[in-house]
């Protein structure tokens, strides 16, 4: 794959809302399913501090997701996410409507995202963002593709991005 180009600070700094999708993202994409019939996903502690802080610079986050799960909400929750769509696998309408509630442009909006579904989603966003393992229609839509792997800090990797420059007291 051709490597991407930096992304300019002022790019970054424009962003108001970074929107993502979840499996394959904020996690690995596996997906444990219990005997019961109950599911579990493995969540980065790094990712979820990066959003946190986040959140405390005054930037919106969601996460749009092809499926609904118990375990995603469960962990939107204790992460309090604002905005939380599951059950949407046409990204791209269910981020503009978002950002079309919020009074955001596209060149306001981040999007991460890891397959097919995503792509649209990623090439409409003023910074579109894509993880190594990702699908070749993702990567090519993505403006910016993370060192760190998905579930593994790539999500806190783009919110250091989005932080710099911003006043925080967290440090």
């Amino acid at each position: 794959m051709i490597p991407k180009p930096p992304i300019p600070s002022e790019r970054w700094a424009a962003i108001r809302l970074f929107a993502m999708d979840v499996d394959g993202v904020l996690t690995d994409g596996t997906l444990r399913i219990h005997s019961d019939g109950s599911e579990s996903k493995n969540f980065s502690i790094l990712d979820g501090m990066g959003l946190t802080r986040l959140g405390k610079a005054g930037l919106a986050t969601a996460w749009i997701s092809g499926r609904a799960s118990g375990a995603t909400t469960h962990r939107a929750t204790e992460l309090r996410i604002p905005h939380l769509i599951q059950g949407r696998t046409d990204k791209l309408p269910a981020l503009q409507e978002l950002a079309a509630k919020l009074g955001l442009t596209a060149a306001q909006c981040a999007y991460m995202g890891d397959d097919d579904i995503d792509a649209a989603a990623i090439a409409w966003a003023g910074i579109g963002v894509s993880v190594p393992g990702a699908m070749p229609a993702a990567l090519h839509a993505a403006g910016y593709v993370t060192q760190r792997n998905a579930g593994h800090g790539a999500v806190r990797e783009v919110c250091e991005h989005l932080r710099a420059g911003r006043v925080d007291p967290t440090p």
